[in-house]
């Protein structure tokens, strides 16, 4: 077999292996470079309300917090709550409410993972171990070998001699620049 054309199969068989695992890490990737923008794991929503308390503080007890949360229907997320001077904070399943007790303003923050981000991102940090572990170094192998056997697949002026040399020095050159610019 002639070593162009095992390039060739090299290429297109590591491209159709890993086109998923590139899907997930380039749709990752992009969401976990804008996470300063919004959270790529999680969705965070906060509602400010006033309530009512009790003014006798020893009125602030499971009943209570469990009529305030029904008004949210969180009654079946509840987990505890304490009071701790001015505050009473309430923890359900998935989030917390916090009431200010002499001013009756409350924050309820509930938390729940973004659906398919989650998920993808959970990858992309490589979280479930060994034999994930194993496959994303056999991809990052993949995308080493895809990067070079790329650079053998055209010949002539389009190819690596011709105007393939001067978008892969691009390509190289570019990272290099920011790697002494923000070093």
């Amino acid at each position: 077999m002639k070593l162009r054309k095992l390039n060739r199969a090299v290429h297109r068989d590591l491209g159709y292996f890993f086109f998923g695992m590139t899907i997930i890490y380039a749709i990752s990737g992009v969401a976990l470079n804008h996470r300063h923008e919004w959270n790529p794991n999680y969705i965070i929503q906060q509602e400010e309300f006033t309530t009512n308390v009790p003014e006798d503080p020893s009125e602030i007890n499971e009943n209570y917090v469990m009529a305030l949360l029904e008004v949210f229907e969180e009654e079946e997320n509840y987990k505890t709550h304490l009071v701790a001077g001015e505050n009473l904070r309430i923890f359900i399943e998935g989030g917390s409410l916090e009431v200010n007790i002499s001013s009756g303003e409350a924050n309820m923050e509930t938390i729940r993972k973004r659906p398919f981000f989650n998920q993808i991102n959970f990858l992309h940090y490589n979280t479930p171990r060994k034999l994930w572990t194993w496959f994303a170094d056999a991809y990052a192998a993949g995308l080493f070998l895809l990067a070079v056997t790329g650079l053998f697949i055209l010949r002539g002026r389009n190819g690596i001699t011709g105007r393939g040399a001067w978008l892969t020095g691009a390509g190289i050159i570019i990272p290099f620049i920011f790697f002494f610019f923000y070093f």
